[in-house]
């Protein structure tokens, strides 16, 4: 499965629960996805907050789902192709350089 099928599903999922609908208790829009966003990745955080071991790999493997779900939905609804950034963010990034050890 490919990014823009993920986004498909996705979206339909949130369709399903009405959630893009004008008058939902849960608007879709841009700032509250990239804040809901921002809430899930502090919770992958959690994980580690105490230590480098993950004491529930299944725990924290939902919170990166939710992150990863959040992502598509805010470059969808922002008509960014997510996939097209991440190559040209790698193609930038592989001119660059960093401190060498």
């Amino acid at each position: 499965m490919d990014i823009q099928e993920l986004t498909h599903f996705m979206n339909r999922f949130v369709e399903s629960k009405g959630w893009y609908a004008p008058n939902s208790r849960r608007p879709q829009t841009p700032r509250n996805i990239a804040t809901s966003l921002s809430l899930e990745a502090a919770e992958v955080l959690e994980h580690f907050q105490w230590g480098d071991e993950v004491a529930d790999r299944q725990q924290l493997a939902g919170e990166l789902a939710d992150v990863t779900l959040y992502l598509l939905q805010l470059s969808s609804i922002l008509g960014i192709d997510l996939e097209q950034a991440v190559l040209e963010k790698l193609r930038i990034n592989q001119g660059r350089t960093w401190d060498q050890p």
